[in-house]
């Protein structure tokens, strides 16, 4: 089908699937020490050990999103080309990005009145987003059009379930996601929450647990609660830094469910900068977030 599926570098898919699939991916920026980096750079590898090092030693780190400049740019040359084009962004509760999308696109639509341009608000992170993306590229592979899967991906976004724990308070207290005495308490006790991203695209404290081990548990509990038809699911696990970790999960789920597939990969440098490393999130369609 003539269509580009653009989304940004927070979808977190791997490098793999981004060529298979023919995605194009709009970087999101970093800056560690005041030094800017670009989350994702196609056919480029951010040493991402290096990155979660850098994290576990404190040093100073922020995060923007996508800039309009090279965002015009890619969709621009795109329509050139004339093909129509679907824009999947982050969620607009955590991140500017798709507002930024949007308006670029929207600023576009008038100087290509041919094309169909559409996009959507995933209020998805991580590989909660790369799940929607992964989707409906994988149904513009079968044949389907560019209205079909945006109403696919309008109509199935808030079945997209994000199950996450973080290992160390210290980074979603830096970014004011819980507050000081919660954080130095917290990891006092060994308490790890457990959170989820909500139907406004935003992250919320669901309950906490004392110990890894406990939350690991807790998001297998989670996914065994709310998916729907898991034999022809593929589950996503994002994890910061924390292989052996994802691993323990996945084979926790496998133990009682079958899947079609696991994507487990590292989460991006800019998701990873805000939760922080051994974080683990999983993903999945349930029956509701």
């Amino acid at each position: 089908m003539s269509y580009a599926i653009v989304t940004d570098s927070s979808a977190n898919l791997t490098d793999a699937l981004i060529e298979q699939y023919s995605v194009d991916v709009l970087s999101l920026v970093f800056q560690v020490e005041g030094e800017s980096f670009l989350s994702y750079q196609k056919g480029e590898n951010n040493d991402l050990q290096r990155f979660f090092t850098m994290m576990r030693e404190k040093k100073d780190m922020k995060t923007s999103c996508i800039e309009a400049g090279p965002c015009r740019a890619m969709c621009e040359e795109i329509l050139k080309q004339g093909k129509d084009l679907l824009f999947i962004g982050f969620s607009s509760g955590l991140s500017a990005t798709y507002q930024v999308g949007r308006m670029v696109l929207e600023e576009l639509k008038p100087l290509y009145p041919e094309r169909t341009i559409l996009h959507v608000d995933t209020l998805a992170a991580a590989l909660g987003q790369g799940l929607l993306v992964l989707e409906a590229a994988r149904q513009r592979e079968a044949g389907k059009g560019i209205e079909e899967v945006h109403a696919w991906l309008e109509a199935n976004k808030l079945k997209l379930c994000h199950w996450f724990t973080v290992d160390d308070l210290f980074f979603l207290k830096r970014g004011g996601r819980v507050s000081a005495a919660t954080a130095v308490l917290g990891s006092m006790l060994g308490i790890k929450p457990i959170l989820h991203v909500s139907d406004e695209g935003k992250l919320v404290n669901v309950s906490k647990v004392r110990g890894r081990k406990a939350a690991l548990d807790a998001l297998a509990e989670a996914l065994f609660a709310h998916i729907v038809k898991p034999e022809g699911q593929t589950i996503g696990i994002s994890h910061g830094d924390s292989l052996e970790d994802a691993e323990y999960l996945r084979d926790r789920l496998q133990e009682k469910l079958s899947f079609k597939e696991f994507i487990i990969h590292d989460l991006d440098p800019v998701i990873g900068a805000h939760a922080g490393p051994g974080t683990i999130a999983l993903f999945f369609l349930g029956d509701q977030r």
